[in-house]
C-alpha cells in the first residue's frame, strides 16, 4: 500500500499534473483515484497534498466527484487551507451541497473568503438562509456586505454572476497615475482587461482598455483616454440575455451597474463560458423532460420522482393515440398489414417532428426565431416535410406494395407518409411559437404537444385513407 502512495508521489512529481492524473483520452485514471481515496482513508494529509495540492481546481473537481461521497468532506478537512474552495465550483450541485453540509461554517467561510465574489456566491447560493448567515458572520464586514448584496440578486442574474473586485478609477488621474494605482493596490482581481472610470458617486462614465492605457504617455489624463459608449449591463439583467450580449458584440467583459447606473461588479468571458453551458444543457434536459437540477450524483428516489410527471404527460397522449385506433378496429381487423405498418408512420411523423421542434426550441431561445422571419420559417420547415414525406412516400409506398403483394396499400401508405411529414414539420414549429406567445418555456412543454399531433394525426391519416381507400369499414 504504502508503495503504490510512494509510486503515485513520484509519478505526479515526474510529469505534469494532467498527465499523472488523466489517460490519453483525457479520462481521470482510476488507479490515482484509488490511491487518493486510500490516502484520505488513513488520514495521510501530506501525502494527499502531494497528490492533489498543485493541481488546477477543475482536476480537484473531478477527483472529488469521481471520490466515494463520504471521503469528499473528508478530503477537503485533511487538505486544510491548502485546500482551494475554487474547486467545489467545478462539481455538480449535488456534491457541493452535499460536502458543505459536512463542513463546520468556520471552514466555509475560511476558505470563500479568499475567492473572488462570483465564485463565492456560487458556494453559497444553495444554502439554507440560516448557514449563509452563520457563514457571513464570520467573513470580515467588507466581504460580507459585498457577499450578502451579491446573494440578495435574483437567481440567474447577473448580479449573481458578476465580482465585486473591479478597478474603478476617476477621470482627472493620469497614466501615470493610474498604473501606479495599479501597482500599489494589494487587492486587485487576479485577472483584468479594463479599468472603469467613475464619477463621484460612482456612476460608471467609461472604460480604458489596459492596452490603450500601456500605450499612452504618462502626462495623459485618463478623461482623454476611455470609451463612454459601453456594453454594460444591470445587475437584474437574466443571466442567458447578457449571455447573448458578450455573443452578438464579442465581449471579454461588461461593466455591472445597479438601478442608479453605479457600477457594482464586472461580469468576464469566463463566467458566461458556464453560462453559455448550463443554459444549452438545461434545454436539452428540457426537451427530454429532464428538471434543469438533475445531475449523475442525484439519488435515485429523487431522479425517478422529477421524471414522472413527464412520463405521465406521455401517457396520456399514448392513450388518446389509443383511442384513435380503437375506432378503426374493424379496419384494422379485415387488413392486418395495416397494424404491421402502423408504427412505422407513428415512428416517422414523431422523428419529423421532433427535428423540426428542436430547431425551433433552440432558434426561439437564441432569439433567432422571432415575429419577424416566423412565417418564412414556418414555410421552410412545411416544406421541407413535404418535401421528405414526398421522398419517403416512393421509398415506403413501394415497400408497402412489394411486402404484401397488395399495390394499393403502397397508395395509402404513400399519402400517409406525406400527410403525417407535413403535419409533423408543421406541429412542430408552430407548437413552440405557440407556447413562447403564451409565456410557457417551449423546451419544456413542445413535446408532449408535439407527440400528440405527429401519433393522433399520423394513425389517423394512415388508417382514415386505408378505409376510405378499400371501403373497410
Amino acid at each position: 500500500m504504502r508503495d503504490e502512495i510512494e509510486t503515485a508521489e513520484k509519478d505526479a512529481a515526474a510529469a505534469p499534473a494532467a498527465t499523472a492524473i488523466r489517460d490519453d483520452d483525457g479520462a481521470l485514471r482510476r488507479e490515482f483515484i484509488d490511491i487518493v481515496g486510500r490516502a484520505i482513508e488513513q488520514g495521510d494529509a501530506a501525502t494527499l497534498r502531494s497528490l492533489i495540492g498543485d493541481l488546477h481546481e477543475a482536476d480537484v473537481g473531478s477527483v472529488i466527484e469521481a471520490l466515494d461521497a463520504d471521503l469528499r468532506p473528508r478530503l477537503v478537512e485533511l487538505m486544510g487551507p491548502d485546500f482551494d474552495f475554487t474547486a467545489l465550483t467545478e462539481v455538480d450541485d449535488t456534491v457541493r451541497e452535499e460536502i458543505l453540509e459536512e463542513l463546520p461554517p468556520e471552514t466555509v467561510a475560511e476558505g470563500v473568503r479568499d475567492l473572488d465574489t462570483d465564485d463565492a456566491v456560487l458556494i453559497l447560493e444553495d444554502l439554507p438562509k440560516a448557514e449563509q448567515a452563520e457563514i457571513l458572520d464570520q467573513l470580515p464586514a467588507e466581504e460580507r456586505t459585498a457577499l450578502a448584496r451579491s446573494l440578495e440578486f435574483p437567481e440567474n442574474s447577473a448580479g449573481r454572476r458578476m465580482q465585486t473586485e473591479v478597478i474603478a478609477v476617476k477621470p482627472q488621474l493620469s497614466v501615470g497615475q493610474a498604473i501606479d494605482y495599479l501597482r500599489e493596490t494589494p487587492d486587485l482581481p487576479d485577472r483584468f482587461w479594463e479599468l472603469y472610470v467613475v464619477d463621484d458617486e460612482h456612476r460608471l462614465a467609461g472604460a480604458v482598455a489596459l492596452d490603450r492605457l500601456l500605450r499612452s504617455k504618462h502626462s495623459v489624463a485618463i478623461s482623454d483616454l476611455f470609451e463612454d459608449d459601453l456594453r454594460c449591463v444591470r445587475a437584474t439583467d437574466d443571466q442567458e440575455e447578457v449571455a447573448r450580449l458578450f455573443e452578438r458584440y464579442d465581449l471579454v467583459a461588461a461593466p455591472v451597474v445597479d438601478e442608479a447606473g453605479r457600477l457594482v461588479g464586472v461580469i468576464t468571458f469566463d463566467d458566461i463560458v458556464d453560462v453559455i453551458e448550463e443554459e444549452a444543457e438545461e434545454d436539452i434536459k428540457a426537451l427530454g423532460g429532464v428538471r434543469r437540477e438533475e445531475e449523475l450524483s442525484d439519488a435515485v428516489l429523487t431522479i425517478a420522482r422529477s421524471r414522472f410527471p413527464w412520463l405521465a404527460a406521455n401517457l396520456l397522449t399514448a392513450l388518446l393515440s389509443s383511442w384513435v385506433i380503437s375506432n378503426f378496429q374493424g379496419t384494422i381487423e379485415k387488413m392486418v398489414a395495416l397494424a404491421v405498418l402502423m408504427p412505422i408512420v407513428a415512428s416517422m411523423g414523431g422523428n419529423a417532428g421532433t427535428q423540426t421542434m428542436t430547431v425551433a426550441v433552440r432558434a426561439l431561445a437564441t432569439r433567432e426565431l422571432s415575429s419577424a422571419n416566423a412565417w418564412r420559417i414556418i414555410r421552410r420547415e412545411v416544406l421541407v416535410g413535404l418535401f421528405n414525406g414526398l421522398a419517403f412516400a416512393v421509398i415506403m409506398g413501394t415497400i408497402a406494395a412489394a411486402w404484401f403483394e397488395v399495390p394499393n396499400l403502397g397508395v395509402v401508405m404513400a399519402l400517409a407518409m406525406v400527410t403525417v411529414l407535413s403535419a409533423a414539420a408543421l406541429g412542430g414549429i408552430l407548437i413552440p411559437l405557440t407556447l413562447t406567445r403564451i409565456g410557457v418555456d417551449p423546451a419544456v412543454s413542445s413535446g408532449p404537444f408535439v407527440t400528440t399531433v405527429t401519433d393522433v394525426v399520423g394513425f389517423f391519416s394512415f388508417l382514415g385513407i386505408a378505409t376510405a381507400w378499400f371501403g373497410l369499414r
